[in-house]
């Protein structure tokens, strides 16, 4: 079992179908963005770019966690810089977390729990009674977190 970090192949077909509504839209008849979620998990788990929706197979427990991970805070709206467009999420942090997670899943609340992108640790990090905090890429073409080249 491993996470790999990958940008969702499902996401990439549910973008071109106009599913995920990262910045306000108006052609789905909203003019809110969907809600945005991150969800940690063990060593245990298999995600990676197969990866189509949230699940709770493997997904952390621990003091200062609970199922489904957090509320993500869209920082920079879709946009673009020479022929890259990107977007980029807020930092996020669990306080006072004991927990330990090997990666992570973005995924599409509002949608189904569809799956958009997991995030490789590189191994387990480990909180006791502290912040556990994600702290996402610059917000440019070169490094957000979601970029499309």
């Amino acid at each position: 079992m491993a996470i790999s970090q990958a940008m969702a192949t499902s996401f990439k077909v549910e973008i071109l179908n106009g599913i995920h509504a990262f910045g306000t839209t108006v052609t789905r008849g909203s003019t809110t963005a969907d809600t945005f979620k991150i969800a940690l998990y063990t060593s245990s788990a298999t995600l990676g770019a197969s990866t189509t929706a949230y699940s709770v197979t493997n997904e952390v427990s621990g003091t200062g966690y609970t199922a489904g991970g957090n509320t993500l805070t869209v920082s920079q709206v879709p946009t673009s810089s020479g022929t890259t467009a990107f977007l980029d999420f807020a930092d996020t942090t669990w306080t006072t977390a004991t927990i330990t997670a090997n990666g992570a899943l973005i995924y599409n609340s509002t949608q189904s729990n569809k799956a958009v992108a997991v995030l490789a640790f590189g191994g387990d990090k480990t909180s006791t009674a502290g912040d556990f905090t994600i702290q996402f890429p610059t917000a440019d073409a070169s490094n957000a977190i979601i970029r499309i080249a």
